[in-house]
């Protein structure tokens, strides 16, 4: 009988595609692969640790899974991901029911690795962040509609508040042939939206062309011909080019959403986070974008409590928020990192403030996005059904300018016509809740 593997991939889709790799190597293997870990010989938990909310969440499915291993409905725990490579030997030092612990570029042993566990041994591998693969199959874990492309690995931004270059490594990039390879491949099989990511997409081939290729990919990309749409996220403000805005503007693949993570508004704390740009340049950023993609949403991230933030430059960056009218916006209150430069920064914030901060963003945005759900009542929209909810008698899906999991819905019932998750429908938007539509399905397309 073959041993059965779980596996939790936590944080980012990044992480999640490097879950899905792990997945293949096993499955070529041997080894079974069960979605539910309470089910499972051996459970693996691929950790987040980017900032403390993320890592505590970590610890908190290793809790778990020990309190599994110690009711013997499993034999194994093993972590990677990002904790277990910051983090390394701490991890099994301070969660000693851990049978193994394996940093980003052990991934590819990972098959190894069980098989090491289960005849006893505890095993702690950590070889260059560099051995960790970008290229190979995986066992997709999204619906069979959507996935994510990750088309570079790494970041040499160095941002001072964030610790990814010391968990990640350096910036690669993808070959090009073999991504088009890939979306080839799983557009074949009935994929229509593809999700590029990377730590920053707008970066992507400078390490291996010698200057940024992300518009070129995208064209090829859109010449494949059974690829439906493409959406772009991380694409750094200062990088945004002109010959970008032309392919978003020009290609109807493209889907006419873009994320950029701007942070912040003010020059000096973009300059202390080691960022570019400044208040003015991110509104003609802006304003050029929505001027050459009519329709365009743009999604951008926020942090507040920045160490040194005075309450001017807060008030700056929510009048910036109100002024803009971002289409979709998150917000961060500053996280601490240890061995980051910011976190050696003088006059750090307490908590509360930069919690407080955080808050007043969120509700600022809150309020424009409802007041932009409410504009589309009595119109129609195209929506990517993601599923059923039995409790309300109500499909749901997404827009175009809706990202899985990060951003709004469209609740709607059918017409009679009972839709397929995957579909796409026209829906006539008769309310809005938040930040949600509610509708009526018109027409499949």
């Amino acid at each position: 009988m073959p041993v059965r593997v779980g596996m939790v991939s936590l944080g980012c889709a990044k992480n999640r595609v490097d879950a899905e790799m792990m997945m293949y190597t096993l499955r070529e293997a041997g080894f079974e692969l069960v979605k539910d870990v309470q089910y499972c010989d051996v459970a693996i938990v691929n950790t987040c640790g980017f900032i403390e909310d993320a890592k505590q969440e970590s610890i908190d499915e290793i809790l778990d899974l020990v309190r599994l291993k110690n009711r013997h409905r499993i034999k194994a725990i093993i972590v990677t991901g990002c904790l277990a490579e910051r983090y390394q030997s701490e991890v099994m030092k301070e969660l000693y029911e851990v049978d193994a612990v394996v940093g980003i570029g052990g991934n590819k042993d990972i098959a190894k690795v069980i098989n090491e566990v289960l005849e006893g041994k505890k095993k702690e591998l950590f070889p260059d962040k560099d051995e960790l693969p970008i290229c190979g199959g995986r066992v997709r874990s999204t619906p069979f509609y959507y996935t994510y492309l990750k088309i570079a690995e790494g970041c040499d931004n160095h941002c001072t508040y964030c610790a990814i270059p010391m968990i990640r490594g350096r910036f690669r990039s993808r070959p090009m042939d073999d991504i088009i390879r890939e979306a080839e491949e799983l557009s074949g099989k009935g994929v229509r939206e593809f999700i590029l990511i990377a730590q920053d997409t707008s970066r992507y081939g400078e390490d291996i062309y010698g200057c940024s290729k992300l518009p070129e990919l995208l064209r090829k990309l859109c010449a494949i011909e059974k690829l439906k749409h493409i959406r772009v996220l991380y694409c750094y403000p200062e990088r945004i080019t002109d010959e970008l805005i032309d392919v978003f503007a020009t290609e109807p693949k493209v889907l006419k959403y873009i994320d950029i993570p701007m942070q912040h508004c003010n020059k000096r704390i973009l300059k202390l986070m080691n960022r570019h740009g400044d208040r003015e340049s991110l509104t003609a950023l802006v304003n050029k974008l929505r001027e050459r993609v009519p329709g365009i949403t743009i999604r951008t991230t926020f942090m507040t409590g920045f160490p040194s933030e005075t309450e001017e430059e807060f008030t700056e960056l929510s009048e910036f928020v109100e002024e803009m009218k971002f289409e979709r916006m998150g917000c961060f209150a500053y996280s601490v990192e240890e061995d980051t430069p910011a976190a050696k920064m003088k006059d750090q914030l307490d908590e509360e403030v930069k919690r407080h901060r955080r808050d007043i963003i969120m509700e600022q945005q809150s309020r424009i996005m409802a007041d932009n759900t409410r504009k589309f009542i009595d119109k129609k929209v195209v929506v990517l059904i993601d599923g059923f909810d039995h409790m309300t008698g109500c499909w749901f899906g997404r827009t175009a300018a809706d990202a899985p999991d990060v951003d709004a819905k469209v609740f709607f019932v059918d017409n009679g016509k009972k839709p397929r998750i995957g579909d796409t429908v026209t829906v006539l938007v008769t309310d809005s809740v938040d930040c949600d539509l509610m509708g009526e399905m018109i027409s499949e397309d």
